[in-house]
């Protein structure tokens, strides 16, 4: 099953399709250019992941109200909105790197670290453009929604 994962911001979101094993496709996206395309998308075999927003007793600003209305956009828009997974970020690395200290170099080791090094370059993983990796493309934020990919999937398997 596919997993198209988002980890949403004010204006633009990163988002990852990723299968359970290989990163199909992944980029950043005005917030406005990805509600399109989850509205006209089919979405047969897929499943969405969203990263969530948690309160931890702290003052927030206005940023992380207006992200919060794009996760509900974006699960409004998806074909069951009560079928969409909402994965809070403390869970992403206690997953990947079994700590809620874990800053995000750490999340990005760790996914690092679950795939083959066939690239090229100092990042085989990521590769190059005459030698991609597994994850040649990942980039910006789309490395946290891949992040929430992984961990939505192993949730499903569990």
């Amino acid at each position: 099953m596919l997993t198209l994962a988002i980890d949403p911001g004010t204006e633009q979101s990163g988002w990852v399709l990723y299968d359970g094993t290989h990163v199909c496709e992944s980029g950043v996206l005005s917030n406005e250019e990805l509600l399109i395309s989850i509205m006209h998308d089919n979405h047969a075999g897929r499943k969405l992941a969203i990263e969530m927003i948690a309160s931890y007793g702290m003052a927030v600003g206005r940023e992380v109200f207006e992200t919060c209305v794009w996760i509900g956009r974006f699960q409004q828009a998806w074909h069951d909105p009560d079928a969409v997974q909402l994965v809070y970020r403390r869970d992403v690395k206690l997953h990947l790197c079994g700590s809620p200290k874990a800053k995000d170099p750490n999340i990005r080791q760790a996914l690092l670290d679950m795939f083959p090094r066939t690239g090229g370059g100092k990042t085989p993983q990521v590769g190059t453009k005459s030698q991609p990796g597994p994850l040649y493309g990942v980039s910006s934020h789309a490395w946290a929604a891949l992040a929430v990919a992984v961990t939505a999937t192993a949730r499903a398997a569990a």
